[in-house]
């Protein structure tokens, strides 16, 4: 396979791993999927919580009117929990509630456990192939985090 074929594949099998992942999560959650921009802010609010919504407009790279309508239905589902800046009233700060996070909990061991039981159907160099491939998977995700 030449390197152009290769990195096509590897970014379409990249994108179906992941929405395979978070359709089968859910499923065994006996749930929806949140649509993937309502995850997005989550991750980001679970990384940096007390982010302001329009901090986190700017680095969701979206608009400000997008984040408040996400942050309402997250809001309304009981998923986060904002909260005005005492300093600045203008400002609100967000925080994921504890049905958040556990959502989310449940939602890793879920993942977790689907990823588990398809290694292990691979045969043994295949198992050991993709884990080994993990650590260079990390600095291409640091690698595409810091060039956009």
């Amino acid at each position: 396979m030449r390197s152009e074929e290769a990195v096509a594949r590897l970014g379409a099998v990249v994108g179906e791993l992941h929405r395979l992942l978070r359709r089968s999560a859910a499923g065994r959650a006996n749930r929806d999927a949140l649509p993937e921009a309502q995850v997005e802010l989550m991750l980001l609010v679970r990384a940096e919580p007390g982010i302001s919504g329009k901090e986190a407009a700017r680095r969701l790279g979206t608009a400000p009117n997008t984040v408040s309508t996400l942050v309402r239905d997250l809001t309304d589902a009981g998923l986060l929990d904002r909260e005005r800046d005492p300093a600045d009233r203008r400002v609100v700060r967000l925080r994921l509630t504890d049905a958040a996070r556990t959502r989310m909990a449940e939602h890793a061991a879920h993942r977790a456990a689907l990823l588990t039981e398809a290694l292990a159907t691979l045969d043994p160099a295949a198992r050991a192939a993709v884990l080994a491939a993990v650590p260079a998977l990390d600095r291409l995700l640091t690698a595409l985090r810091t060039h956009p």
